[in-house]
């Protein structure tokens, strides 16, 4: 990534509005394309964002351009292994 009109917010345990306001923030700085990414519990969180960031901050002017999921191998402390899911939810300006 690293172009001026790409962001990245990463969403983890805090509340929703928390990311919405991050989001908010750099779409009124400028930036384009944002990609919200979340794994595990919280993906439901990442999609509660990018919904209320698109129909009640920016209604008709942003729009999901591309949803990607996945599947991430962690690592835990006692060495064992674990699949998690991820999401990658892309919100564009219209």
């Amino acid at each position: 990534m690293g172009s001026e009109n790409e962001g990245i917010v990463f969403v983890g345990r805090k509340p929703a509005i928390n990311y919405v306001m991050a989001a908010t923030l750099q779409i009124n700085r400028g930036v384009k394309k944002i990609v919200l990414k979340a794994r595990g519990r919280a993906i439901s969180r990442a999609v509660d964002v990018a919904e209320i960031t698109r129909l009640k901050y920016f209604p008709g002017k942003i729009r999901i351009s591309d949803i990607r999921t996945g599947t991430e191998e962690i690592i835990n402390p006692d060495g064992s292994r674990r699949d998690i899911s991820v999401i990658e939810i892309e919100l564009t300006q219209e």
